[in-house]
């Protein structure tokens, strides 16, 4: 009980830094100059790192002239396309950093807002039912206290009109982090780590986390629900890490 038990006091802990953080005046978390209502300023809003206008259509990964890439060629994964709203660089990185280890929990609305303005004009195409947030495991959510993508996702799913199925994938085993282990190890790692609980058939799913690196969980996680039954499966996250 002693893991449960820690889990709980640590979402409280996250919980009142995230009630001081809207109580207290606003400053820019990259320059730290005075920022009413925003968490970060416009001026370095404008400096963050924007993918690479030649980029393959279905990962997003940086492409000569915008062809779709040698791995999605080789072997098309199971998610019908990416959207992301930065590049995985400086400083962007640093604002996703200090939201999943220093608790900077204000930032979830900043990322909802970013990822609204990007996907609101893809919905009519796309028509989206479902906007499920990447599950962790239950001792990975003990340390932390939260679940990053679930918090982005809440506010995301008031924005775009989108329910959002909280328990739509459930994490069942764990494991080491994915950046710890060579690409090749991603996949076969993460096989039989997820589950999902309810029927998605003929669902449009938005599935969102907070970076998209390979992509071998995203992956994985549009392959359990596709095997539910889901239409589609469309990843949403605030940044893409590119291999350069």
């Amino acid at each position: 009980m002693r893991a449960p038990i820690a889990g709980l006091r640590r979402y409280g802990e996250v919980f009142g830094r995230y009630s001081l953080d809207y109580l207290l005046p606003s400053h820019c978390l990259l320059c730290h100059a005075a920022s009413k209502n925003n968490i970060v300023c416009p001026a370095c809003a404008a400096e963050l790192p924007v993918l690479a206008p030649a980029h393959c259509p279905h990962c997003l990964e940086t492409t000569s002239y915008g062809e779709r890439c040698g791995r999605c060629l080789a072997q098309p994964p199971f998610f019908d396309g990416v959207f992301a709203a930065y590049a995985y660089a400086f400083p962007l990185d640093k604002l996703v950093q200090a939201y999943k280890y220093q608790q900077q929990l204000a930032l979830a609305g900043w990322f909802a807002a970013q990822l609204a303005d990007l996907l609101a004009p893809q919905q009519a195409e796309h028509d989206w039912t479902t906007l499920i947030p990447l599950p962790l495991h239950r001792r990975r959510l003990a340390e932390r206290g939260f679940n990053q993508a679930l918090e982005i996702a809440r506010p995301l799913s008031k924005r775009l009109g989108i329910p959002c199925a909280a328990s739509g994938l459930a994490r069942i085993r764990a494991g080491a982090p994915q950046a710890s282990l060579p690409l090749k190890e991603r996949l076969h790692h993460l096989r039989g780590a997820f589950t999902c609980p309810r029927d998605y058939r003929q669902q449009r799913v938005l599935l969102l986390d907070d970076v998209l690196t390979s992509g071998s969980t995203a992956n994985e996680c549009a392959r359990v629900l596709k095997q539910r039954g889901a239409a589609s499966v469309h990843v949403a996250v605030i940044a893409r890490a590119l291999r350069d």
